[in-house]
């Protein structure tokens, strides 16, 4: 999936937080840039833009997450990567990375190379473990439907299969030949499999421009088109994904999502959902409009997953999710290229539950993943601070999360002001402001050199009186999680490395920020 648009999107940025040189946005449908001269090393820039609790590709580039599957007791991981990003060659393979928490990750290497065959790189797709055999490369075999474009034209996106015995560390390919061809269209990529349990088969959900096509297989090698979902004014639906999750309440529903671009409508650029009901064929959503799961500048390419605990159990009353902290159209603008050598950043896992609102409609609530209380390195509680105007805290740091609930009687807006610097005229602000949620971005170094995208808004309700903000605060990246989960915030940043004050403030009236706690982490 390289592109929000198509696959041949060609920028060229210039500047970062670190005063270097910054590379060429990926040309065609992969990543390349030109080696910076200064170096890759954070020697050039006095010290690491690579973030401390965040998954960060070791080397090169990486867009895409892939699914992560459960084998032999750990999540695999496997995102789209290219090796030759510094040489301008495009064309991604998918490494992989394995985790127990979710939070510390173990490099891998390459599992699905690129350029073995005719069919040239590998794209997105997803991984399934084929248990019951079912395409006879025996009991237990990880199978990889992923999308590859040989002819590079307009109509030869196709699915190939790839598969592995040896738990997933490896792939051969089956053959050059698409186990799903391309019907004579533009957009056919992103294979999101899933099992059918109750009808004993396999489902894909394939990107097809406005539409999220629905196909059929008992062998993941041969499959039948069932339907379609359609919706349009959000540019293409890539990146689909289709699952199944019951909410406390005992209600089940299906969910179908898609990273969407809907920036010209005033929505999200990000995962756009829908509830609502799938009979192994059709998808019928609750609301025609889709709801987000982060409304920030900065969540793309996200993907779910089975939340398992350590005998392997499913649940099914939760989730995972995270996403690629990047955005297409400033995708190689960052000092990370330079300072550190790499450019890819992903989101800290979530675990997502299906909530019921209280209009009786059903929402997907976000929360970081457990696994970051194992990684607290240091915890500073501040307990209750009273703020009227701009209070700057004793606290300096450049990666932690921070808590604290807003409370007030009469006010206008209330926040943090993160990464703030020495003389407070550069800072990141997170908070609430008359009768919506918002994370501003503006007043420090970030990508967009457009100035267009820079503060990010959710509706909020002043009644209340009373708003809880959760706010992962990384080298590169924010996550603000508003109240509940419902509204996340996530944009890329690249604050000076020397900006490493928090302020407190308040607009047209006094507030109290209760049991305000910073963490940070070690991984």
């Amino acid at each position: 999936m390289p592109g929000a648009s198509g696959f041949s999107r060609r920028s060229l940025f210039a500047g970062s937080a670190a005063g270097t040189a910054v590379a060429l946005l990926p040309a065609g449908r992969a990543a390349a840039a030109s080696k910076p001269e200064s170096g890759t090393n954070s020697a050039a820039c006095g010290a690491s833009y690579r973030a401390a609790y965040h998954f960060t590709v070791p080397d090169q580039w990486k867009n895409d997450p892939q699914r992560p599957v459960w084998i032999d007791g750990e999540y695999h991981y496997y995102y789209l990567y290219n090796a030759d990003y510094f040489t301008g060659a495009v064309g991604t393979a998918w490494r992989l990375a394995t985790t127990g928490d979710l939070v510390s990750f173990t490099d891998r290497g390459v599992a699905v190379p690129k350029d073995t065959t005719p069919n040239g790189d590998v794209w997105s797709g997803s991984a399934v473990v084929d248990t019951g055999d079912t395409a006879g490369f025996g009991a237990g075999a990880v199978v990889v439907i992923v999308t590859m474009s040989p002819g590079d034209g307009t109509d030869s996106q196709a699915q190939f299969l790839y598969y592995s015995t040896d738990g997933g560390l490896t792939f051969a390919n089956h053959g050059t030949d698409p186990v799903l061809p391309n019907p004579g269209v533009a957009d056919f990529r992103d294979p999101k499999v899933i099992r059918d349990e109750d009808r004993g088969r396999w489902v894909m959900a394939l990107a097809e421009n406005d539409k999220i096509g629905f196909y059929h297989s008992d062998d993941l090698k041969s499959w039948t088109y069932a339907n379609g979902f359609v919706h349009d004014g959000i540019g293409v639906l890539e990146c689909p994904d289709l699952f199944r999750v019951t909410a406390a309440d005992g209600t089940v529903k299906w969910v179908l999502g898609a990273s969407a671009n809907g920036k010209s409508a005033g929505l999200p650029n990000t995962y756009a959902y829908w509830t609502g009901s799938f009979d192994g064929s059709a998808f019928t959503a609750d609301a025609s409009d889709p709801q987000w799961l982060d409304h920030g500048w900065d969540w793309y390419a996200a993907v779910t997953f089975e939340k398992r605990d350590a005998s392997g159990a499913v649940d099914a009353g939760a989730r995972y999710a995270l996403g690629w902290v990047n955005n297409w159209d400033y995708a190689a603008t960052t000092p990370t290229i330079d300072c550190d050598g790499f450019n890819g950043t992903d989101s800290v896992v979530r675990e997502i539950t299906l909530e019921r609102a209280s209009d009786t409609t059903y929402y997907l609530a976000s929360r970081p993943v457990d696994g970051l209380d194992s990684h607290v390195s240091r915890t500073v509680n501040l307990g209750d601070v009273t703020v009227d105007g701009t209070k700057v805290l004793d606290y300096t740091g450049i990666s932690y999360e921070v808590t604290t609930e807003i409370s007030w009687s009469q006010l206008t807006g209330a926040g943090l002001q993160l990464r703030r610097s020495p003389d407070g005229g550069r800072h990141i602000d997170a908070g609430i402001y008359a009768d919506y949620a918002f994370l501003n971005r503006r007043n420090t170094v970030n990508a967009d050199t457009s100035g267009k995208w820079q503060e990010s808004h959710t509706p909020f309700d002043p009644s209340a009186g009373t708003v809880k903000l959760r706010i992962l605060v990384d080298r590169t990246s924010v996550e603000m999680f508003v109240g509940d989960g419902r509204y996340v915030h996530t944009s890329q940043v690249f604050p000076y490395l020397l900006d490493t004050r928090l302020a407190l403030f308040t607009i047209g009236g006094s507030a109290v920020f209760r049991n305000t706690v910073i963490r940070e982490f070690t991984v």
